[in-house]
């Protein structure tokens, strides 16, 4: 099957939405599939072979984040081009209403079109607004996946009518047999975060309170982070005695960022909101981390309503600084909560939800007579 995917989001800067539009393409290839992917970038980006760059892309603020996209004449263009060289039998588009190229391929799209959501925003009233405006790409649209429960509820109450649900997937083997970093976790515990740490709905500012407060009693404890960010603003109100025992990594590959889950004793998510899944969890019970969450509804049904990472109550610090002093202190209850989400995990492993995509996929091109896409705008 000849597969054209469309990225809304820059592959210059990770992200989520990024790493799942990756994950899925190598799959897919790996299934036997030809795959490009249609991605904002720079054209002298270092991307996969099967990445095409469609020009640079500019920054928006999107769902409590920053999106880099990219939207406009040139980038109609390029989108036409590549459908039409593409000839594919199917086009899957992801998060197809924000004003990037997802949505300029739908317009232009002359044959079956999957559309993936993954935003959870449960009201929006410019999306409900922009209801009109969206109808001609609705309209084209053969087949729906959403992510998560919350990201199918999007399209119920805004969009009318619904999604099929499969999950993020994970490459559970590339993180089970990752290797530690030199000297990773070590004897006095070590915490793990990864994310943009200066996105407020990301909650790293109570992770550092909870950690400031238990490395005061715990002469050992590390703290390991990863991801974009200035190095000032993660160590503001950190004290000076406790920089030594902080390690910001910055970016990372994907291999190292399972080195980096690999490497902690406890994986702290302590988002605030706006999460449809949560990847990262995924990818943190793969390399066998035991996880600390945020008591958000979409993470908690990633772990298994919490039998597979111990929960607490969103945006409280204090009950943070238990939970991490409890897990520290207890390694049996660590194996357990590991050992259970090694198992749940195994549901999102990416062959298995990459073969339940290609089933929509079939769906969608036996709902379309004909296959072609060219550059004629609908």
């Amino acid at each position: 099957m000849r597969i054209g995917i469309v990225s809304p989001y820059s592959f210059d800067v990770p992200g989520g939405v990024q790493n799942h539009i990756m994950d899925l393409s190598e799959a897919l290839i790996g299934l036997g599939h030809h795959v490009s992917v249609l991605a904002p970038a720079d054209e002298d980006a270092e991307l996969p072979g099967y990445v095409v760059a469609a020009g640079r892309a500019v920054p928006l603020p999107y769902n409590g984040s920053v999106a880099r996209i990219a939207f406009g004449p040139v980038s109609t263009a390029r989108v036409r081009r590549w459908l039409k060289n593409g000839e594919f039998d199917v086009l899957h588009v992801h998060e197809p209403f924000t004003p990037s190229l997802s949505f300029l391929a739908v317009l232009s799209a002359r044959g079956p079109v999957v559309a993936t959501f993954h935003t959870a925003m449960t009201r929006s009233r410019a999306l409900s607004a922009a209801q009109s405006f969206l109808q001609p790409a609705l309209e084209k649209i053969t087949a729906r996946i959403a992510v998560s429960e919350l990201a199918r509820k999007v399209q119920v109450e805004h969009l009318g009518g619904g999604a099929v649900e499969i999950p993020n997937g994970v490459a559970v083997r590339k993180f089970a047999t990752a290797e530690p970093m030199a000297g990773w976790p070590g004897e006095g515990g070590a915490l793990g975060f990864l994310g943009r740490f200066t996105e407020p709905r990301k909650g790293f500012p109570l992770l550092r309170t909870a950690f400031v407060a238990l490395a005061r009693e715990r002469p050992g404890l590390r703290l390991l982070v990863a991801g974009p960010g200035d190095r000032d603003e993660l160590f503001e109100d950190i004290p000076a005695e406790l920089h030594g025992r902080v390690e910001l990594l910055g970016l990372v590959s994907e291999a190292d960022k399972a080195r980096m889950l690999r490497s902690v004793d406890v994986y702290v998510a302590p988002n605030t909101g706006g999460e449809s899944f949560g990847m990262i969890l995924t990818e943190a019970m793969a390399a066998g981390a035991t996880i600390a969450a945020s008591d958000l509804d979409a993470f908690r049904r990633v772990l298994d309503g919490g039998r597979a990472g111990a929960l607490f109550p969103t945006g409280d610090a204090a009950a943070l600084i238990t939970l991490l002093g409890e897990l520290l202190d207890d390694p049996a209850r660590r194996a357990e909560l590991s050992s259970c989400a090694r198992t749940v995990v195994g549901t999102f492993d990416w062959p298995s939800v990459a073969g339940r995509v290609l089933e929509v996929y079939s769906s969608a091109i036996e709902a379309i007579d004909g296959r072609v896409f060219d550059d004629d705008p609908a």
